[in-house]
């Protein structure tokens, strides 16, 4: 007869226990994901020229699809402002 596969053999009455604490680590592990990417987001947005603020909606599921396109393809302000000061520059050397 084959015996069944126990997490602890002499203390089986752990089992429930470890795993509470299985996925106590998995949430804790995920949520420290989920504020990384976060705070990532938030620094990409601020660098760009847009309110910090709006890294927070990478947690809004299709938000963060929308907003990844938004970053990627608008014309950031930091480059506005860049091309402005290049003009003003051009202007002022002729």
């Amino acid at each position: 007869m084959v015996e069944p596969i126990c997490i602890s053999r002499h203390c089986p009455e752990m089992a429930p226990m470890f795993i509470v604490l299985l996925i106590m680590f998995i949430v804790f592990v995920s949520l420290v994901a989920i504020a990384i990417k976060v705070l990532i987001f938030c620094k990409i947005f601020s660098k760009a020229g847009y309110s910090w603020a709006l890294g927070l909606l990478m947690l809004v599921p299709i938000a963060n699809i929308i907003m990844a396109f938004f970053l990627a393809f608008a014309d950031w302000p930091v480059c506005k402002e860049l091309r402005k000061l290049k003009q003003q520059l051009e202007k002022s050397k002729a």
